[in-house]
């Protein structure tokens, strides 16, 4: 089994609008560590699959953030994370089960250095 992390755009990734404190590299990170990895964000799908392609990561999904429950569902794994930067995001993470992580400056001293460790 596997890890899940899902990803809002803005206000939680660097390229966000506004931008956030995931940066890139962790994203790829995660990847590298054989997590599956996608965006659940307000943006069009088509807005999502455009910025990965310019990223030149390959996502394990892309969806609305309303859909979140599909991605649960279409991939098993031991541990599901959703981090967002709202309240929407976290109501969504929770509804879908999920654990909500949320992303603010003072998760630099708490979840984030442990999360994308070299180990995490």
């Amino acid at each position: 089994m596997v890890t899940l992390v899902s990803f809002d755009i803005d206000g939680t990734l660097e390229v966000g609008d506004p931008p956030g404190f995931i940066t890139i590299p962790m994203v790829a990170s995660a990847k590298e560590r054989g997590w599956v990895i996608g965006t659940c964000s307000d943006r069009p799908l088509s807005f999502q699959r455009v910025m990965w392609e310019r990223l030149a990561i390959v996502p394990d999904f892309t969806v609305l953030k309303h859909r979140l429950d599909d991605v649960r569902h279409r991939f098993p794994a031991h541990a599901y994370y959703h981090i967002g930067d709202t309240d929407v995001d976290e109501h969504y993470a929770i509804r879908a089960g999920f654990q909500f992580l949320r992303i603010e400056a003072a998760a630099h001293q708490t979840w984030m250095p442990r999360f994308f460790s070299a180990g995490g």
